[in-house]
């Protein structure tokens, strides 16, 4: 399975693409960190974060995006961008039919460390390790992000399965309603044809009768 990850940044967004299964050592694609000019208008980095994403969903074609999810801030202003940030990653992901799933960032740190409370060091140490690459992803965003990627294929394919699997149950609720509700509505056809053909035949022996009287 690929995966795509991204951690959300309006300044540098990091995106790592990772391939691998549950249980197995997971292989680097590629990571790259989107960047732009905190002096830009809003609607100029966000636009430019999009195209970005774009692209890169269009290079590597994963099957699934893992997005972290913002978690409260004392510093309001950045966790906003963050959020917008997160939100335009979702939006290219859907736009482009892939499905999502987003982490904490503890949730992130325990799939890959082991402890929801380990710092940027551990995190890029272990990504380090995990992908058996010589040298740490720089920057952090980059690691972070392949951090997210590495979370979603060990963690994200159980709620997938379960996902998939809820899906083919409600499918079958609803397939069987529906032939339950086409069953009523050909027993109702039948009974107002019924209905019909009985009271043509009741006006049939009141017309014969009063013909006869």
């Amino acid at each position: 399975m690929r995966v795509l990850g991204v951690d959300p940044g309006l300044t540098r967004c990091g995106v790592g693409v990772v391939e691998g299964v549950p249980g197995r050592t997971c292989r680097l694609v590629a990571y790259h960190v989107v960047q732009s000019d905190p002096a830009d208008d809003l609607p100029r980095r966000l636009l430019h974060l999009e195209r970005s994403l774009t692209d890169l969903i269009s290079e590597h074609r994963p099957r699934s995006v893992a997005v972290e999810r913002v978690f409260s801030q004392h510093n309001v202003r950045t966790v906003m961008g963050t959020a917008q940030a997160g939100a335009i990653a979702v939006l290219v992901a859907a736009r482009a039919g892939l499905p999502v799933e987003m982490y904490t960032p503890s949730e992130v740190k325990a799939a890959v460390t082991g402890s929801g409370q380990a710092d940027k060091a551990q995190v890029s140490a272990m990504v380090t390790r995990l992908l058996r690459l010589d040298t740490r992803p720089r920057p952090a965003d980059a690691a972070d992000a392949l951090a997210l990627a590495i979370c979603h294929i060990w963690r994200g394919s159980s709620r997938d399965r379960l996902a998939a699997a809820a899906r083919a149950q409600q499918a079958a609720v609803s397939a069987a309603r529906a032939q339950q509700a086409a069953a009523s509505a050909a027993r109702a056809q039948q009974a107002a044809a019924s209905a019909a053909r009985a009271e043509q035949a009741a006006r049939a022996r009141q017309a014969t009768g009063g013909g006869a009287s």
